[in-house]
């Protein structure tokens, strides 16, 4: 079989002696955060609850404030609670909350999920002032006394996303990667829709966070590599704990030669340390997320996280029977094939043969 394979200590040997800082301050600072879990999670006394809760508010704001001055200087990464005006933050905490929430079960994740990847096209894509426009002349219901037509003003954003490729690394990140681009599709004077390129990446979990692996499966991914040359190519996976996948595959496109116009990353959480690993590794690379979380644990889960973002969305596979890519999207219903039907168009011809 045909593999490329990244190590942990390779994406380390990107970051700079004050990443290494930075990301050791948060380590510590999450020490005392787990000191806190520890107590609330035992503690019958109402006193050193609070106590503790107090401490908690005071942590996670102490290690937001470090993860913004981080950020501050690094344009690659774009943190959507740290850039938009004040009142748009309660959405996304709230919607973050209901993500994390062990109580919230398949079919609301993948609604919270839509709305997550809608703020972040916002977020890179939004209009700027002075910006273009475009109108959209749409034919409604009504036709008495004749046909009824109606006149949309809306930012004209072509040149940003018709140029544009969805990049999937599977599971996880197949739906959002559909959501992403429908909302291209949609956003497009034109009604663009991407291409898909499909890689099947994983990391071998039996290593630790150090000595972590990633390992790109070759013949079981499925991209036309002419579509890739010259292009936006845009990746949408939920979770960014390590970064070592979205480098895996980039990575491997720069050794075949290919030149991408830019490369964006699009989570609905990541990890400081992933986000800082993405950007010094790749060039043109911007990392847009909704919401930094501080951590790391030793298997390489993000801290507070949210858990397998892939199995919350698709469901968990049979361990010894794991589904192909036709199987999820089957998995997904009539709803979601309805919703995205141009998308699943371009992913079935994808996989079933016509650009392999």
């Amino acid at each position: 079989m045909s593999k490329v394979i990244l190590k942990a200590e390779d994406l380390d040997g990107f970051l700079t002696e004050s990443d290494r800082a930075s990301i050791s301050r948060m380590d510590k600072f999450y020490r005392e955060v787990m000191t806190c879990f520890s107590l609330l999670s035992v503690t019958h006394s109402e006193a050193e609850k609070k106590r503790e809760e107090e401490n908690l508010i005071r942590l996670y704001n102490d290690m937001g404030g470090l993860m913004q001055e981080i950020c501050k200087n690094e344009p690659g990464i774009q943190v959507y609670s740290f850039l938009t005006p004040q009142e748009s933050h309660p959405e996304a905490s709230r919607l973050i909350a209901k993500l994390r929430d062990l109580r919230t079960e398949n079919e609301e994740f993948v609604y919270y999920i839509q709305r997550a990847y809608e703020m972040l096209f916002k977020l890179a894509y939004g209009g700027r002032p002075g910006s273009n426009k475009n109108y959209l002349i749409v034919k409604t219901p009504v036709t008495i006394p004749v046909q009824n037509y109606a006149v949309h003003k809306i930012t004209n954003i072509d040149d940003k996303i018709e140029n544009t490729v969805m990049c999937v690394m599977l599971r996880g990140a197949l739906l959002p990667s559909m959501i992403m681009s429908k909302e291209i599709e949609e956003y497009s004077s034109h009604g663009y829709v991407t291409p898909f390129a499909l890689f099947r990446i994983r990391r071998d979990d039996t290593k630790h966070e150090n000595d972590m692996e990633y390992i790109l499966d070759l013949d079981r991914s499925f991209f036309d590599m002419s579509q890739l040359d010259g292009k936006d190519l845009v990746f949408a996976d939920p979770m960014n704990a390590t970064g070592g996948s979205l480098v895996t595959v980039v990575k491997y496109l720069l050794d075949q030669g290919i030149k991408p116009r830019s490369v964006q990353f699009f989570n609905v959480i990541a990890a400081i340390k992933g986000a800082l690993r993405v950007v010094r590794a790749l060039e043109h690379c911007v990392v847009y997320t909704l919401w930094m979380d501080p951590v790391l644990n030793e298997m390489a889960y993000i801290l507070p996280g949210l858990g397998d973002a892939g199995d919350r969305i698709n469901g968990r596979d049979m361990e010894q029977y794991p589904r192909n890519i036709i199987q999820l999207v089957a998995d997904y219903g009539a709803n979601i094939a309805r919703l995205y039907r141009a998308q699943l168009r371009e992913i079935e011809d994808t996989v079933l043969g016509k650009n392999r």
